[in-house]
């Protein structure tokens, strides 16, 4: 499939719904396990989802529309959401992510987007990228996150499913 702005926005308009469809009002149990050592829980992923929204989509959009190349992004810290989410809920993360994504797809759609798609910007460790890379990162990003989020979840379950974890493509 191509890059399209309007396929692309059915996607990124969805995604905080589908969260909170997904995870308001669970149990910590749900919301607040991971998969081991060094990954992330669904709250993590609110967490960096949030963080993504303030600092990487929509800025280095603009970055490329504004500077180009000449103005590097700023490097994206990964594990922010560590330090952002702290003391909250997750009913509170995903306010948050879902008002920060309609403020960033407001302003996104003011932008000049169709034109720019092949206008390059510089990141800081994979060089030269272009517009529609960046925007399709953007939904890819959300396709993943939402894919880890329901992993983690089923994966709480690996013991109790008992023999048919073979059948569990997710747990595998």
């Amino acid at each position: 499939m191509q890059y399209d702005i309007e396929k692309a926005i059915e996607i990124l308009e969805r995604t905080p719904k589908v969260l909170k469809e997904l995870l308001q009002d669970l149990s910590d149990e749900w919301t607040l396990n991971n998969e081991g050592p060094d990954t992330w829980s669904p709250f993590d992923v609110v967490g960096h989802l949030i963080h993504g929204e303030r600092t990487d989509w929509v800025p280095r959009t603009k970055i490329i529309l504004e500077q180009g190349t000449t103005q590097p992004f700023e490097p994206f810290d990964r594990f922010a959401q560590y330090e952002v989410s702290k003391g909250k809920s997750m009913n509170e993360l995903l306010a948050a992510f879902e008002k920060l994504r309609a403020e960033n797809l407001k302003e996104f759609k003011a932008l000049t987007i169709t034109e720019n798609l092949e206008k390059k910007g510089k990141h800081p460790e994979l060089g030269e990228v272009t517009l529609k890379n960046l925007l399709a990162s953007w939904v890819v990003h959300d396709l993943g996150h939402l894919s880890q989020i329901t992993r983690v979840m089923a994966k709480q379950y690996t013991e109790e499913v008992g023999v048919w974890t073979k059948y569990m493509g997710i747990l595998q």
